[in-house]
């Protein structure tokens, strides 16, 4: 089979297509032969090298949908045909962290396609209980950009931040594919939702999606702009994935009482705070990243309802994993970006 690695971590050119012995699944394993895999940030940052056990060479892609065509022992052969897309989070299922939920506060937790191999490639082999079958109005393009993006969009809002119908909800970002997930589902949840993006074009493609204010972060101050807009008195819940370059204006943009809850850190991850201002508006800062069991599950029957389409910026095949991995980098991508083997 054909897959896409990377045998030493750097830029967009150490990606490669290899080809390797198809994989048999082990006793509670199934066979995906991928459809369609979501492109994330997380798949650049394990290119570059984070701090992690990685074995080289290594396969990403954490976002798999596909149909089953192998399962192995102790897994049901009714599986075998389905359309399914799989949860990346790998659990331990016993530790304190864990609890009943299954959540990212495991002490041993993983996730496919950083920790292990993942689904850039012709077939992956996953967990059989990490399988779940797409439902029918999503095809598997649209299936494969849920797990990460929206899975991590649901618990930052819903789980984390508890964002309620009626409050206002400012998102950071908004062109990529995680922040547009955030911005769909604030507005499904009944919130009011402004949002910064860079550009006209992407200022209209926001708007479209359901915010009721969009600033661009390369025309005007978006931070006075929503404290302006919400008459002087700010936004009740901040999504923040960018880091540095926003942080203060994140902060700044918060009503009294007011909480930020971020996932990401794509222009850096130190950050400056001003206590004063944190403890006089009694802000609340709230860490998230991924989705419990829980979480993914109800995700994914609001996405298979209809109610929220995924935003898809373009489809590429596999051969073209180092142009995929430069436009999502370089900014460009409006959405998410799919691989086909």
């Amino acid at each position: 089979m054909r897959a896409a690695r990377f045998h030493e971590h750097g830029g967009p050119e150490v990606l490669r297509l290899d080809e390797l012995p198809q994989p048999d699944p082990g006793p509670g394993e199934a066979r995906v032969a991928v459809r369609a895999a979501g492109l994330n940030h997380l798949d650049l940052w394990v290119r570059r090298g984070l701090p992690i056990d990685t074995t080289l060479p290594h396969t990403g892609g954490s976002d798999i949908a596909g149909v089953v065509d192998a399962v192995g022992a102790e897994v049901s052969d009714e599986w075998v045909g389905e359309r399914v897309v799989v949860n990346p989070s790998l659990w331990c299922g016993r530790c304190a962290g864990c609890g009943r939920g299954e959540h990212p506060l495991c002490r041993k937790y993983r996730i496919i396609g950083e920790h292990t191999d993942g689904g850039f490639a012709e077939y992956a082999v996953v967990p059989a209980e990490k399988l779940y079958r797409i439902p029918e109005p999503l095809s598997f393009e649209e299936a494969s950009v849920l797990p990460v993006s929206y899975g991590t969009a649901w618990r930052a809002l819903i789980g984390r931040a508890a964002v309620r119908a009626g409050e206002s909800v400012l998102v950071l970002g908004a062109s990529g594919g995680t922040a547009i997930a955030a911005l769909q589902l604030a507005a499904h949840a009944g919130a009011e939702v402004f949002a910064v993006t860079s550009g006209p074009e992407n200022v209209r493609r926001v708007r479209e999606l359901g915010a009721r204010r969009v600033y661009d972060r390369l025309e005007e101050d978006w931070s006075r702009g929503v404290y302006e807009d919400t008459a002087r008195e700010g936004v009740d819940v901040v999504v923040e994935n960018v880091g540095e370059a926003t942080w203060e204006g994140s902060l700044r943009a918060l009503a009294r009482g007011g909480r930020l809850v971020t996932y990401g850190a794509t222009t850096g991850h130190r950050a400056g705070l001003d206590l004063r201002l944190l403890f006089w508006k009694q802000l609340r800062i709230i860490g998230s990243t991924m989705a419990a069991r829980r979480e993914f599950e109800e995700m994914l029957r609001v996405m298979g309802s209809g109610a929220v389409r995924p935003v898809i910026d373009r489809v590429l095949p596999l051969e073209e994993v180092a142009a995929a991995h430069e436009r999502l980098e370089s900014g460009a991508a409006f959405g998410s970006i799919v691989l086909t083997p």
